[in-house]
């Protein structure tokens, strides 16, 4: 792929952020972006590198009215030794290619997603932090830029990436979270939208976190569309238990996003020294659960937060804490991916992928 490069001189560059553990998630941005736009007649193309900007579509363009949107999110991280690291970044050009092919958009070739990020990350690389907790946040996002009113797929597309430098995701960093169980909103519903990461999915879900917070929690429990009985996700994360000794996740069901850090977990589980299980979970097993103690320990996960403790849960007016409010396994977890991702621990599966 043949790459335009417009890079700003050093003295048009921006400054870096003086504390990097300060940084709020996802508010400032490196100096340049890549981009790529696809066109029926000759596909993707157009492949340039050059400085961050707002970018004017037209008011028609198929994004505003019809949603055709998917977006990705990755990390890149500073090692010990100052080289770079992403962490399983195939997967994600995997994901992003079917989050297209369910909205009906263009399909993205795999190798022009890594290459065009990859070549990004040259460019911005004094823009990784260094500080531990911190990374350089990647946000890979396509839209439908066709000026056209009326119900059908777009005809034109535009596929860039941002970067941003980030701290921890939650301000008060490693920390248990609380959760309001919704048995009223749901995240997605069965042949619907919820395994691609679309704005859509995420959009639909603001009023309930809204209500959760003026209720006094941090984030939502996600239960089926169907129902409102089995757990889903926990805010726009993964969840996992610990039940009776053992792992427990959902079951992907086409509802519940295909996440790379729950996918890492599973994979690591034998070798941690804990069964996985992936199956339905019901809320009245989980409320159940804590008060025996069957239930013992629940975390949330996904690449912003990496690895987050639940240590509440609020459900019909009641509020049931975990056992274990910041339990051993999600500290397990945390702290080996972390190692995994920043290279201060090995990485035996090769999951890591060296930028520069």
């Amino acid at each position: 792929m043949n790459i335009e490069k417009i890079i700003l001189p050093e003295t048009e560059r921006k400054e870096l952020f003086a504390d990097p553990l300060q940084l709020p998630f996802g508010k400032y941005f490196t100096d340049h972006w890549f981009t790529m736009t696809f066109k029926p007649e000759t596909g993707w193309g157009e492949a340039r590198i050059s400085p961050f900007r707002s970018v004017p579509f037209d008011p028609a363009a198929s994004v505003f009215h019809y949603g055709q949107e998917v977006f990705e999110g990755q990390k890149a991280y500073r090692t010990p030794n100052g080289h770079i690291l992403l962490f399983r970044p195939q997967e994600n050009a995997r994901r992003f290619r079917l989050s297209l092919k369910r909205m009906c958009m263009a399909e993205l070739p795999e190798e022009y997603f890594l290459e065009g990020l990859l070549e990004l990350l040259k460019i911005e690389s004094r823009w990784v932090p260094t500080a531990p907790g911190t990374s350089l946040y990647i946000r890979p996002t396509a839209i439908g830029t066709e000026a056209a009113l009326g119900v059908k797929p777009s005809a034109e597309y535009l596929f860039y990436i941002i970067l941003s430098p980030v701290g921890p995701y939650f301000s008060k960093g490693y920390q248990p979270i609380s959760l309001w169980v919704s048995d009223t909103f749901a995240r997605a519903a069965s042949g619907g939208t919820g395994e691609a990461k679309t704005g859509g999915n995420y959009a639909g879900s603001l009023l309930a976190g809204k209500i959760a917070k003026e209720k006094g929690y941090d984030q939502v429990l996600w239960l089926d569309a169907r129902d409102h009985h089995y757990v889903e996700e926990g805010g726009a994360m993964n969840i996992f238990f610990v039940i009776d000794g053992k792992l427990v996740t959902p079951a992907l069901s086409g509802t519940i996003l295909h996440g790379i850090t729950r996918k890492s977990i599973l994979e690591l589980s034998s070798e941690m020294g804990i069964e996985a299980e992936e199956r339905r979970i019901s809320i009245d097993e989980i409320i159940e659960g804590t008060g025996t103690g069957r239930v013992s320990e629940c975390f949330c996960c996904g690449t912003a937060a990496v690895v987050t403790p639940v240590d509440r849960l609020g459900y019909k007016e009641a509020d049931y804490n975990l056992p274990q409010a910041n339990g051993p396994w999600a500290r397990k977890f945390y702290d080996t991916l972390c190692g995994i991702q920043t290279g201060s621990s090995p990485d035996s599966r090769g999951w890591t992928m060296r930028a520069s």
